[in-house]
């Protein structure tokens, strides 16, 4: 299971999400106050090494590379 401090974070805030793995990356859909988001793992050669997400500007996708799983928890930690 990937993105898992993410997924716990999101249970922890009563957010319900849907989660897909494929080829070793994780895939997290969630909507909160009718917006939609997005969290999707990329790989570089075998291992995941970042990810596309709009959590911090809903209507803007970004990419974030390095340790993007701690990023993603300040970001949550935002959406209120």
């Amino acid at each position: 299971m990937r993105l898992k401090k993410v997924q716990d974070k999101l249970k922890e805030k009563g957010s319900s999400f849907t989660y897909v793995e494929e080829d070793g990356c994780g895939s997290i859909d969630f909507e909160h106050r009718g917006l939609s988001y997005h969290i999707w793992e990329f790989a570089d050669e075998a291992e995941p090494c970042g990810v596309e997400t709009n959590i911090r500007n809903a209507g803007r996708t970004e990419e974030i590379e390095g340790d993007y799983e701690n990023i993603l928890l300040e970001a949550l930690e935002d959406l209120n």
